[in-house]
């Protein structure tokens, strides 16, 4: 379903001749020719126009009667009258019909000073007013949810809201209730309205009925500076203005870029600032003595750091999360050039080898975001966009509801897309490899039904796969067979097809690109290979690596194996932790250096399809924090090795000279939208394909795989087969920011309405999750759509964490019983949107 040809055509508006692309609607052409026609209902980004409030009413000559401009296409030929008597007058009416109740809150309303209303009753409004009755009153304001306070007096019932509720986010919460006068947004039996993009129709509002009480008389617009940046709290990499006053971020704003985001953000991306002024940051160098922090002024804490880190003689590991590419070039520039080691990792846990990556990134089969719009078929493969990359899940939904795309779901947990799905299939817990191979042999054999006949079908494919496919003993084996469906397909060239991995780390491509793999350095170059992230924590356990630095990871909350790295960082000699918040692993450390959070970055990150983009510091870092890569830099000084970097400009500098795809880049090119680096010249410095492993050949399933797509019961007798994921709120942000705190998931134990039954367990029951000594407490949630034999757990929780189940290449097979007392259960309302 390739994007539509676009046919210019010539209009006049005002006496002015525009230009513009047929079809667009009016009030968008005009703005072309700096004619501005009011609106409020309208926005593009909802969809198709309503022309519910009738501001944008306009003369067209050959029509007798007035047009909203909102909905009326633009033609050859056409002649538009703006501002002739009888729109004004009509306009006028308009506004003051709106402004009949509307109460005079401007000097006390969040929106003063930033209130389309406001300014269209300037523009176009009566200078005084006519009514003298008395204005309807509501009770103000209410909570709407516990983000959000409606005030149902103020609102002019443009239907933005509810829009959004229904045709962008579907979750369907928000209605237009009762009728006439009485008419107001809210929802079914006043339920709080709990989603994971609810803060978006703060911002859609034209007016102040919806303000989010977390900026609630925090600002006046001539109070406050916009700083522009990047979201880096998950993959998505949405684009974000942070609200500034007083050097502190006061809120956060959706930045539109169509390429990356529609210009929508999720509520972790909005309201997640306030970790940034959590008790538990770390606002100075910390040195652990007899297990207690003691602050230390830098010199000290980079000369004890630099002391622990040589004494270990090259026996030196790094893991790298949350870091800019500036930042993760310099750590990976240490660890190789002034440690002499080649121990780096960027993943949560060991997957694919370089010789797969290389091929999976190949910009011939690499997809952009904008090409989901006008895919023919989707394909979302073993993640969930809603919990791994919020902003996927929105363009998903997008195409299917505007552009009829089919949507196929392949995964091993019921997804929050499955309601909108062509067809849905589920695999085992760890068996992608053997269900891919099921599938490759279904499209060549031309199968008609299921996924396989979708694709079979479709010009123009978009496979959304989840990086933690290639996780286990079986993951090179599923992707090598995801890269032979990829040329059975014919993907590698076609325009608005190829694949779009969501990684499990925000900036996880920028991180391989510039060389934090343990088999692969800047550019993704062939390098001596070292250890990866299991046999970092195995060489720590051994005494065979004595030093590590952790830096923005948080491995006994996300990582496999909790127990395991438990062992790891106790018998580890020497601990250098980069965290912008105290956790359980900071305990464990020797020298702590706080690391800054997004709003306070300068650098470059990549998105998951190849966008170089722009992080830049809004808000004034609190305490006595640095830059990460300045502390890297003069670690590597007091180490005896010079970088030679000394501000963020070079460090982006020496990346472009070390990665050849990236060569050339400045920021002028990057700008304010980012640039795709595969669509530039120096992409044809990619390093090439690879020869496929003839040890992960897609050819034969491993012999612990089924062929068969659908999912098989286990052959575990009464025990259940466990799968873990991440929920979009396990995470410490939400723990960190007290508006999000309502939406900490207690962990629960998802399984079949069948599983449930013959176990005799009901929904809401506490019970106890067992796989050997391993052991956690769960509530019960019965899923209709779970295959049966199969569990799950959340990974990254609180209390009860799923990653203490060690995965050894293999899902753990789990007992349920009686919940044990002597294990903690946080008791919360499990939101997560899924």
């Amino acid at each position: 379903m390739p994007a539509p040809k676009q046919n210019f055509i010539t209009l006049t508006v005002d006496g002015r001749e525009i230009e513009a692309v047929e079809g667009t609607m009016l009030v968008d052409a005009a703005k072309q020719g700096d004619i501005e026609i009011p609106v409020f209902c309208y926005e593009p980004k909802l969809g198709a126009p309503v022309g519910a409030c009738r501001m944008c009413l306009v003369e067209i000559e050959g029509i007798p009667k007035l047009q909203t401009a909102c909905s009326t296409p633009v033609r050859d030929g056409m002649v538009v009258h703006t501002r002739t008597e009888q729109v004004k007058e009509a306009q006028n009416a308009v506004v003051e019909f709106l402004l009949v109740n509307h109460p005079l809150d401007c000097p006390v309303c969040d929106k003063g000073g930033e209130c389309p209303l406001q300014d269209i009753s300037m523009g176009w409004g009566n200078d005084r007013s006519r009514v003298v009755d008395t204005k309807r009153h509501f009770e103000k304001p209410v909570p709407l949810s516990p983000l959000i306070a409606i005030d149902r007096e103020r609102c002019i019932l443009c239907y933005r809201c509810a829009r959004f509720s229904q045709e962008v986010s579907e979750d369907g919460q928000l209605q237009l209730l009762e009728r006439g006068a009485e008419s107001y947004i809210g929802t079914f039996d006043d339920r709080p309205y709990i989603a994971p993009f609810q803060g978006n129709i703060t911002e859609l509002c034209p007016v102040g009925a919806l303000t989010s009480y977390t900026y609630r008389f925090q600002a006046r617009p001539w109070d406050i500076e916009q700083g522009g940046s990047v979201c880096t709290l998950c993959p998505s990499q949405c684009n974000v203005s942070f609200t500034i006053r007083d050097e502190q971020v006061k809120r956060v704003l959706a930045r539109d870029n169509e390429a990356v985001d529609d210009g929508w953000l999720c509520d972790r991306g909005r309201y997640g600032f306030q970790a940034m002024y959590s008790q538990d940051r770390v606002m100075n160098p910390l040195r652990y003595v007899d297990g207690h922090p003691v602050p230390a002024d830098w010199g000290a804490a980079l000369e004890v750091a630099s002391i622990g880190l040589a004494a270990a003689d090259g026996k030196v590991a790094a893991l790298v999360g949350d870091a800019s590419n500036e930042e993760a070039f310099i750590l990976q520039d240490l660890i190789r050039n002034g440690l002499g080691s080649s121990d780096i990792d960027s993943r949560q846990a060991a997957t694919i080898g370089r010789s797969q990556r290389v091929r999976l990134d190949d910009p011939a089969t690499q997809a952009r975001v904008a090409d989901i719009d006008h895919a023919d078929v989707i394909l979302v493969l073993g993640t969930d966009p809603i919990h791994s990359a919020p902003a996927f899940d929105l363009r998903v939904r997008k195409a299917v509801r505007r552009n009829g795309t089919a949507l196929a779901v392949a995964t091993e947990r019921p997804s929050a897309l499955d309601g909108g799905a062509s067809e849905v299939e589920r695999i085992k817990p760890g068996n992608t490899a053997g269900y891919l191979a099921g599938l490759l042999d279904q499209v060549r054999s031309g199968a008609s039904e299921g996924i396989a006949g979708l694709l079979k079908d479709s010009e123009h494919t978009v496979v959304i796969w989840g990086e933690r496919i290639g996780r286990g003993d079986n993951g090179p084996a599923a992707v090598e067979s995801l890269l032979e469906l990829t040329g059975e397909l014919g993907l590698a060239g076609q325009e608005e097809s190829g694949l779009i991995e969501i990684p499990e780390v925000a900036n996880a491509r920028g991180l391989r690109e510039v060389g934090c793999l343990p088999d692969a350095g800047p550019g993704l170059a062939e390098v001596e290979a070292g250890r990866d992230v299991e046999a970092i924590r195995a060489g720590l356990e051994s005494g065979d690596v004595r030093a590590v630095i952790l830096y923005g990871v948080d491995p006994l909350r996300d990582f496999p194996d909790t127990d395991g790295w438990r062992r790891a960082l106790e018998n580890a000699d020497f601990v250098v932790h980069f965290t912008m918040a105290a956790t359980d692993t900071t305990e464990f450390a020797d020298v702590v250096f706080p690391l800054e959070s997004h709003a306070e970055k300068d650098g470059t990150v990549t998105h998951t399809e190849g966008r170089l983009q722009r992080v830049r510091p809004a808000a004034a870092r609190p305490g006595d924090i640095r830059g990460g890569w300045h502390v890297l830099a003069e670690l590597a000084a007091a180490l005896g090795y010079e970088t030679g970097i000394h501000a963020v400009p070079e460090a982006f500098q020496r990346i472009t000279e070390a990665v050849p795809f990236y060569a050339g880049l400045t920021d002028q090119e990057i700008g304010g939208r980012g640039v795709r680096w595969q669509d530039r010249e120096a992409a044809s410095a990619w390093v090439g394909t690879t020869e496929p492993d003839v040890t992960a050949s897609a050819g034969t399933a491993p012999s612990s795989a089924t062929s068969d797509p659908a999912t098989r019961t286990t052959d575990a007798g009464e025990g259940l087969v466990l799968g873990t994921y991440r929920d979009l709120w396990a995470n410490p942000t939400t723990d960190l920011s007290p508006a999000l705190n309502y939406l900490i998931p207690a962990q629960r134990l998802e399984v079949s309405i069948a599983d449930a039954e013959r176990l005799g367990l009901s929904k809401g029951d506490e019970v106890s999750v067992r796989s050997g000594d391993t052991e956690v407490n769960a509530f019960v949630a019965i899923r209709a759509a779970l295959p049966e034999g199969t569990c799950f757990l959340m990974e990254g929780t609180q209390q009860g964490n799923a990653n203490v189940f060690k995965e050894n290449g293999k899902p753990a097979v789990v007992e349920i019983g009686k919940a044990s007392p002597k294990l903690e259960v946080v008791a919360g309302n499990g939101n997560g949107g899924g």
